[in-house]
């Protein structure tokens, strides 16, 4: 029988007369065959190295079979297991885990006879089935946690968990461009998953639409002035709500049709790096600083910058060129926002979807995304402490392709493919 958790507390406001305290990150060194686990865990997938011959996993990873010196390929692996130690970490000599104790730990004999060292939940016992899953810790490297009960209604409960995740619930969160069909979404997924505060941005709020009024007749949101083309309007808000936001969604779009030659012009191609790329760069310059002084900040702490991106940064579409280019810019600033924000305890999150449904996409075929899927799987991707998700069938497909064959996905997308 499963045993219930109590609650977790919810934050207390802060002291501001006492000091933050400083970013303390778990042990990082890792081999490159570890850090492969890290970019498996990153993409939320649960794989290991497995022998050619004699397909038995193999942990930890090696260069070849131990049994039978055959070459090994990562493919996904069986997560079940048996829980057949554990124990409770009082002291440690890593300050980071001084700092978290008491934390437990336990060994995983997963199929196969394979052993594993992972973090336990609460409701893990020794001789329970479980189930592992891949998580980044702090230092973005890759940690085993077992569940014995996946369906809890307590999961979220376990303190462990929640260091490795980056739960909205408790959190305060800014949405950056709130007046989209996805940033109402995103406010009511994250009020649902219980977000604590939402602060809307909004560009010319004298403006009223239906967009604005969904967002005013949520308890949990807040509306503030934000225009991201415009440098000093993102100061000012940083300067009022930025030692509050623990979450960060930089959603901004500016859906164009058009590529190099048969674009809307270079004005119309200034506009969308205005308000995407340099726009993130405004946000990066302003709210990164702070958020990367309160990674480390207790339960009240900073947690993740989410960028929602479309899946053509990857491989440039041509008939949405422009647009393609702009995305592949701003991934390209998110990876060094990303090493920027290392050890601080704030992981940086790249939502990648293909076409959404929305007037700018109405001319391409289906399948594409809702705002409401959208806005579901990526706080579920926060909740998994993903660093990189893709949403719907063509932003996995494209995914799938890039990672096969680069060279070959941008010659079919030339080729007026999707």
């Amino acid at each position: 029988m499963t045993t219930s958790l109590p609650p977790l507390p919810e934050p207390v406001r802060k002291d501001p007369q006492k000091k933050t305290p400083s970013a303390l990150i778990p042990p990082s060194a890792r081999s490159r065959l570890g850090m492969r686990l890290s970019a498996e865990a990153a993409r939320g997938r649960f794989r290991l190295p497995h022998c050619n011959a004699c397909n038995q996993p193999v942990w930890p990873p090696r260069e070849a079979c131990p049994a039978c010196l055959s070459s090994l390929q990562w493919r996904d692996a069986d997560a079940t297991g048996t829980l057949i130690a554990e124990t409770t970490l009082e002291t440690s000599p890593e300050l980071y885990f001084r700092e978290r104790t008491p934390w437990r730990v336990g060994t995983v004999d997963l199929a196969g006879g394979v052993p594993v060292m992972a973090h336990l939940h609460a409701q893990c016992r020794i001789g329970d089935t479980v189930t592992l899953r891949l998580f980044l810790d702090k230092a973005d490297r890759a940690v085993f946690m077992a569940f014995s009960d996946l369906d809890s209604p307590d999961l979220r409960e376990d303190i462990q968990l929640r260091e490795l995740t980056n739960d909205p619930r408790h959190r305060r969160v800014l949405i950056t461009d709130a007046r989209t069909p996805a940033g109402v979404a995103l406010a009511k997924a994250m009020t649902k998953a219980g977000a604590k505060r939402i602060f809307a941005g909004i560009g010319d709020a004298w403006k009223r639409d239906a967009a604005i009024e969904a967002l005013e007749g949520m308890e949990t949101v807040s509306t503030v002035p934000l225009d991201l083309t415009d440098t000093r309007s993102v100061e000012e808000l940083c300067g009022e709500i930025g030692g509050k936001v623990d979450i960060l969604v930089h959603n901004a779009e500016q859906v164009r049709p058009g590529g190099v030659m048969a674009g809307r012009g270079i004005a119309d191609a200034k506009q969308l790096h205005e308000k995407l790329v340099f726009g993130f760069m405004r946000l990066a310059e302003s709210f990164g600083p702070v958020m990367r002084s309160r990674g480390a900040d207790g339960v009240n702490a900073a947690t993740a910058w989410v960028n929602l991106l479309s899946v053509y940064a990857h491989a440039n579409w041509p008939a949405y060129g422009q647009h393609s280019a702009a995305h592949a810019a701003t991934l390209s600033l998110a990876q060094c926002l990303r090493g920027e924000m290392q050890g601080s305890g704030v992981r940086v999150m790249n939502a990648f979807a293909g076409p959404l449904e929305q007037d700018w996409h109405d001319q391409v075929l289906p399948p594409k995304v809702t705002a409401d899927r959208l806005a579901r799987e990526i706080v579920g991707a926060l909740q998994g402490g993903q660093q990189d998700v893709y949403i719907g069938d063509v932003a996995r497909d494209v995914a799938e392709r890039f990672e096969d064959d680069a060279k070959l996905l941008e010659m079919e997308l030339a080729g007026d493919g999707q």
